[in-house]
């Protein structure tokens, strides 16, 4: 019996050993595609998991307009322009080659028309009539997408006009469209379902959205596609599985079709060798701590922001969660007040560190109390 209970134990720490090696395997690397340079982010937690070049500067061709978008998204939102203003079509836009949606000069066009003609047809006569209408030129619109690209911390981008027709002051890379497509996303989602909409017609004419992506895979939800001979074939894509969301940018493929298999590609690696959780949510008590000379005792504290971790998967069983809090916190203390921080961790590698906040006022107490916390704090 006793041989038979070491044999059973031996079994199944090798099960167990097996198990656990199979679980923290190597990340493969990523499939080799097409593009020039690429990128993929986790939506939630910044975290890159594959890149290509990503930081070269590049054109960026039609996507471009996802720039333009969200200047035109934060004009909306503070009430700026309104998606029911009459836009007077100018002949400078009437005349962008390219891409179009077939606006005509002197029309006057819904701003929700045109923001459907620049994201679904991606049309350069609605962009141009867009920006015109935002900032009274394009030129004068270019600089707000400059000063909103600086802000994001775009880097290495810089804009000379709204379409992305070429121009070679006109560049951006992979990562700083990533950034952008982020936030793009996370500050509008009301205007965010545009970018799957499969088509629209204006004036007669139905054109269909040319992101391959929409037909193919249900997952995926944006965003922009960009082509011109000397940017090539341009996709940044977006995709929502299991509550986890990719972002992937591919610039400069072979051909629409290899933009959009490279992309997908790239999606599908990220989604199989990678898993998002989030860890605490912003507001949630992680601790109470003591405090001193106030008009209360005890003081919750917690992120102001909701924590997200992206690790390979079969990583999340080994992290360690730590948190560093002054050892005497005397009041007043006020809510969003950092205080310490929260540390993430495996083995020895920090993979996340994030300010702990008071989630409440402590006011100063009365004056018993400052007497009786002085007093007591001789013998802490």
């Amino acid at each position: 019996m006793k041989q038979l209970i070491t044999l059973v134990y031996l079994l199944s720490s090798l099960l167990l050993s097996q198990w656990l090696a199979a679980a923290t395997l190597p990340t493969p690397t990523p499939p080799p595609v097409s593009a020039r340079s690429y990128i993929v982010m986790d939506y939630n937690s910044s975290k890159i998991l594959a890149e290509k070049k990503a930081d070269k500067r590049v054109e960026p061709a039609s996507i471009t307009k996802l720039m333009t978008a969200y200047v035109l998204f934060t004009e909306i939102k503070a009430s700026r322009i309104q998606l029911s203003d009459q836009v007077l079509i100018s002949k400078r836009a009437r005349r962008m080659t390219g891409s179009r949606s077939f606006i005509e000069a002197g029309s006057r066009v819904s701003v929700d028309d045109l923001l459907r003609g620049m994201i679904i047809q991606s049309g350069n006569d609605a962009t141009v009539a867009l920006a015109e209408h935002a900032a009274g030129s394009e030129e004068t619109f270019v600089s707000l997408m400059n000063q909103h690209a600086a802000q994001l911390g775009m880097t290495g981008s810089n804009f000379v006009n709204s379409t992305g027709l070429p121009d070679k002051q006109h560049y951006s890379t992979a990562r700083d469209i990533a950034v952008l497509a982020r936030a793009l996303i996370r500050e509008f989602p009301e205007f965010y379902p545009l970018y799957s909409e499969k088509k629209f017609t204006y004036n007669n004419i139905t054109q269909h959205n040319r992101n391959l992506l929409l037909w193919r895979d249900s997952s995926v939800d944006g965003l922009k596609t960009g082509h011109t001979q000397s940017a090539g074939y341009c996709l940044v894509s977006s995709a929502l599985r299991d509550n986890m969301r990719l972002i992937t940018v591919v610039l400069g493929d072979k051909s629409e079709n290899k933009r959009a298999v490279s992309s997908l590609a790239l999606l599908n690696y990220g989604f199989r060798f990678f898993e998002t959780r989030k860890l605490y949510a912003a507001g949630q008590s992680l601790k109470q701590i003591r405090v001193w000379k106030g008009d209360k005792e005890q003081l919750s504290v917690g992120l102001n922001r909701d924590l997200y971790l992206t690790l390979p998967r079969g990583s999340f069983k080994s992290l360690k969660v730590s948190v560093k809090l002054p050892s005497q916190q005397m009041a007043p203390v006020s809510k969003g007040q950092s205080l310490g921080t929260l540390n993430v961790s495996r083995d020895t590698l920090v993979l996340a560190e994030q300010p702990l906040i008071a989630l409440s006022n402590v006011n100063e107490g009365g004056l018993w109390t400052r007497i009786t916390d002085s007093v007591m704090l001789w013998f802490e």
